[in-house]
């Protein structure tokens, strides 16, 4: 892949909120966890695990906490604060969200590159989706990605960035 074809990728990508009645293949699934399982995370602690939700039933729960765009496909994306590293020299900062964010977006690039839907969801109860899926003591729900086959053609966002001259300095 040239730096081309990741720019073609990041421009299709968009926060899709409507889907398909169509399932996800096996192997899109299995790919688009490859993905985050190969991210990158802080001293390769490797502490964010991955739910991936496809029954009925289950995504119904993860209804009862989000708002999923009916996407046959939820991601649940879980951290270990404990587990994760920490700056401690400096001012104790923990990287936990920073890891899990890492992977949700290299999950996120690959359904993208699947012809696939997602959309990253931060507002959700995390006391239900921990209840709901018997999250271990210490284990944290930090985002949802929701995939799935598209029925919307673009967002209201998509393309709309502030200019680069606003966006980076140079020092």
């Amino acid at each position: 892949m040239t730096d081309t074809d990741f720019m073609g990728l990041v421009k299709r990508r968009y926060s899709s909120r409507a889907y398909t009645a169509e399932k996800v293949s096996d192997e899109d699934v299995m790919a688009i966890l490859d993905a985050g399982r190969l991210a990158p995370t802080g001293v390769n602690a490797q502490h964010v695990r991955v739910i991936a939700v496809r029954s009925e039933e289950g995504l119904a729960e993860v209804g009862r906490s989000a708002r999923i765009f009916s996407a046959p496909l939820a991601f649940i994306v879980t951290s270990r604060p404990d587990r994760a590293w920490v700056r401690e020299k400096f001012d104790g900062f923990n990287i936990h969200q920073i890891d899990a964010s890492i992977v949700t977006t290299q999950m996120m690039y690959e359904a993208t590159a699947r012809g696939l839907g997602s959309v990253w969801i931060c507002f959700f109860d995390p006391e239900t989706l921990s209840e709901s899926f018997g999250l271990e003591e210490g284990e944290v729900p930090i985002n949802i990605l929701a995939v799935g086959h598209r029925a919307d053609e673009t967002s209201r966002n998509h393309g709309v960035r502030i200019p680069m001259g606003e966006f980076a300095r140079f020092a």
